[in-house]
């Protein structure tokens, strides 16, 4: 008796069964419906260039892994995520180094007097705003700066970051209610964005 393959689940949009023989059609569509809404997440955490690159280096990943990807256990949309994330952990010692390089920098901006009025103008400056939040995210965990970053800056809901991380949900609300706690009392910058903020 011959062993037969198992029968696909039913595809759809947000959960496309991608272990075919011919995954360039579908490729094609994840591409164009998740490629940037992943470079606006990426951009903002490593760079545009460097963005292209992860971004190129997320779909050449899935692309090879499709046969892993299970419509059963989640949405495409967080299996990118979480490919993508994993990816960024490579860049995360340059990441850590080039925010903590832009919160020093803060503090040694030239032509300032230590005035009252040069004290005021510094708290608006958005630049010196960024610096602060940058230096708080340098200091985060990566696992935690990850959840924050996943809810705020690419949208995902608590369920999709817990997806993309393989993690439990409990966990991912529970790191962001602390981070975002934290953030409040040592980033003065920080409102805390996305879900439950």
């Amino acid at each position: 008796m011959t062993r037969r393959e198992p029968e696909p689940p039913p595809a759809d949009k947000d959960r496309p069964y991608l272990g075919g023989p011919e995954p360039a059609v579908e490729f094609g569509r994840l591409f164009d419906a998740y490629a940037r809404p992943l470079h606006r997440y990426l951009a903002r955490r490593v760079g545009a260039e460097n963005a292209h690159d992860l971004v190129s280096e997320t779909f050449l990943v899935a692309l090879n892994q499709r046969h892993s990807y299970d419509p059963r256990r989640g949405a495409v949309r967080s299996w990118l995520y979480g490919i993508a994330t994993n990816l960024l952990r490579r860049h995360v010692r340059q990441e850590v180094r080039g925010l903590q390089a832009t919160a020093r920098s803060a503090g040694h901006a030239p032509g300032l007097e230590a005035s009252h009025e040069a004290r005021v103008a510094d708290r608006l400056d958005a630049a010196a705003m960024a610096a602060q939040l940058a230096g708080a995210l340098a200091t985060l965990a990566e696992g935690d700066r990850d959840v924050l970053l996943l809810t705020s800056w690419a949208g995902l809901d608590s369920t999709e970051v817990a997806d993309a991380l393989n993690i439990p949900v409990g966990t991912v609300r529970s790191r962001l209610h602390r981070v975002r706690k934290w953030l409040r009392a040592n980033a003065p910058t920080y409102r805390g964005e996305g879900e439950n903020a």
